[in-house]
């Protein structure tokens, strides 16, 4: 397995009172723009504050980033801020209950974002990493996409008209009206 490439370790009995700025230095941004497949990470920030519930710790806060990826369609390099937000929840190793492979559990919303630590630190910014990762739409359109569609013969679905049995039933019935 390789380095984490965003590491921000926090110890959870040493807590920090005030929220905290995590920066992706250039180096941190460009390991990450590697690892999720995509042209570069201009800025990646994350304001977190922290508080715990019984053994967990909880981080809330919010996650911006600058995305620079190919289009989808075109390939050209496209630009994109995200936000979003984050709400996690740092548990030890071995907290989480044991669940029977078949069995059907139901989570809430605290248990979605759940991660299990070992020893006496978490890392924070592998979880940052991660959230980041989820906000990257691999499917993004730049502003050239639909002209290139249409150069290419391929109509979107607006440009298409209905066709079919139904359709011209539809058409037929249309007809008909006043």
């Amino acid at each position: 397995m390789s380095a984490v490439e965003l590491s921000r370790p926090v110890k959870p009995r040493v807590l920090p009172a005030e929220p905290i700025v995590v920066e992706a230095s250039e180096a941190e941004r460009a390991a990450l723009a590697e690892r999720f497949g995509i042209t570069s990470i201009p800025a990646l920030k994350a304001t977190i504050a922290f508080g715990t519930r019984d053994d967990a710790v909880l981080a809330n806060g919010t996650l911006t980033a600058t995305i620079e990826q190919p289009c989808a369609v075109t390939r050209e390099d496209l630009t994109y801020d995200v936000e979003e937000p984050l709400a996690l929840r740092f548990i030890p190793a071995g907290s989480l209950p044991d669940h029977a492979p078949d069995e059907e559990i139901e989570l809430d919303s605290e248990d979605l974002d759940e991660i299990e630590y070992e020893g006496d630190t978490f890392d924070l910014g592998e979880a940052i990493a991660q959230t980041l990762a989820l906000a990257i739409d691999p499917y993004r359109e730049g502003p050239g996409a639909d002209e290139a569609r249409r150069k290419a013969g391929i109509a979107s679905d607006e440009d298409q008209a209905p066709s079919g049995p139904l359709a011209e039933a539809l058409a037929g019935l249309k007809g008909k009206e006043g």
